[in-house]
């Protein structure tokens, strides 16, 4: 079984950035008339957050660590060490950690790399950071984890541009002796790579003339190779299965019944595959916050959007046992067990 347990590492802060453009599902111009209203039903995703068309992840996410940074009153030069998680990284090349690190102001000793990863993205990426930091060596990390979901999405796709939004976020964390046991359980079947792919683009299959090319596959769905396509039976069978399994593993690992963790923070798939997903586990309502009525599924910055979108003063956090479990694009999935008794910082911005 892929389980970790890294020691001597706490959160000791969280910020969300997010673009200032709304963008709401009830006008979106292909559906018909009181489609609108049966998809805001299903999904429960009323509004997103579309950025700009100069502003990337790399961008939303510097803008949260910045804040971060300030927030928890670090010193830059006491940062050892960045890692940006993204599926929409600024360039082919170079790493976009390392172009934050030089924009950041962050020392030339600062490890900095990318993780290529979507809704698993914020799981896999605590598990890889706070590994670093867990002997003591490193000290203090950044972890950065956004996506700008619309760049891969059709805006004639009726079944996915509702669902997505764009956001970046950052978590500080920090080598910490009397910090309590975090807990992984990480997964992936490679085998489904294409339940959710972008075809077009990367060298398998690299950029041409027919790229550009739409197709309709049927009424409102319109797209390129370059745009992401899902099958949406596929990866919600998966999100229903996987995501109630590997909760219900962490809470063995961790030895903790559903009544002793606070709250569960689940990626923000959509409302009715989350309920599933609630339900499934027996958990409460109030344990179980969303956020994607606002700003819907944005890729593996679901979880950490969701705690700054729901839990807006340190207090209501600090001490608290979550469970976060994420699952998605891969086919990849993951859960692990922390506590926030070094919370320090939270807070949501607009991008600016």
């Amino acid at each position: 079984m892929a389980h970790q347990i890294v020691k001597n590492v706490s959160i000791a802060g969280i910020t969300t950035c997010v673009p200032k453009n709304v963008e709401e599902n009830i006008s979106l111009p292909f559906f018909k008339e009181g489609e609108a209203e049966k998809v805001i039903l299903s999904t429960g995703i009323e509004r997103r957050r579309i950025a700009d068309k100069d502003v990337t992840a790399g961008d939303l996410c510097c803008q949260a660590a910045e804040d971060l940074i300030q927030g928890v009153g670090w010193n830059k030069e006491e940062i050892d060490c960045l890692v940006f998680v993204s599926q929409t990284h600024d360039y082919i090349l170079p790493a976009t950690s390392c172009v934050i690190q030089g924009k950041l102001g962050l020392p030339n000793s600062c490890c900095c790399f990318d993780i290529c990863y979507g809704c698993s993205g914020w799981v896999y990426g605590l598990s890889v950071i706070s590994s670093m930091l867990s002997n003591g060596v490193m000290k203090k990390g950044l972890l950065l984890v956004g996506d700008i979901t619309s760049f891969f999405k059709s805006a004639k796709d009726k079944t996915a541009r509702p669902l997505f939004g764009d956001a970046g976020t950052a978590t500080a964390v920090v080598y910490d002796p009397e910090a309590q046991d975090m807990k992984f359980a990480l997964y992936a079947n490679g085998n489904k790579y294409d339940a959710i792919v972008v075809p077009d683009g990367g060298c398998r299959n690299p950029f041409s003339a027919s790229s550009l090319i739409e197709t309709e596959y049927e009424e409102g769905v319109i797209r390129t190779p370059l745009h992401s396509a899902m099958n949406g039976m596929d990866v919600f069978s998966f999100g229903i299965t996987k995501a109630p399994e590997v909760t219900k593993e962490m809470m063995e690992f961790a030895g903790k019944t559903a009544e002793e963790v606070d709250y569960f923070i689940f990626h923000q798939a959509n409302k009715f595959m989350n309920e599933k997903i609630r339900k499934k586990l027996k958990i409460t309502e109030e344990q179980c916050p969303y956020s994607m009525k606002d700003f819907g599924n944005v890729s593996c910055a679901t979880i950490p959007l969701t705690i700054n979108y729901r839990f807006k003063d340190v207090t209501e956090l600090k001490g608290k046992e979550l469970i976060a479990t994420a699952f998605g694009v891969g086919l990849s999935w993951g859960s692990t067990s922390f506590n926030l008794k070094g919370l320090q910082y939270l807070r949501m911005s607009e991008y600016e």
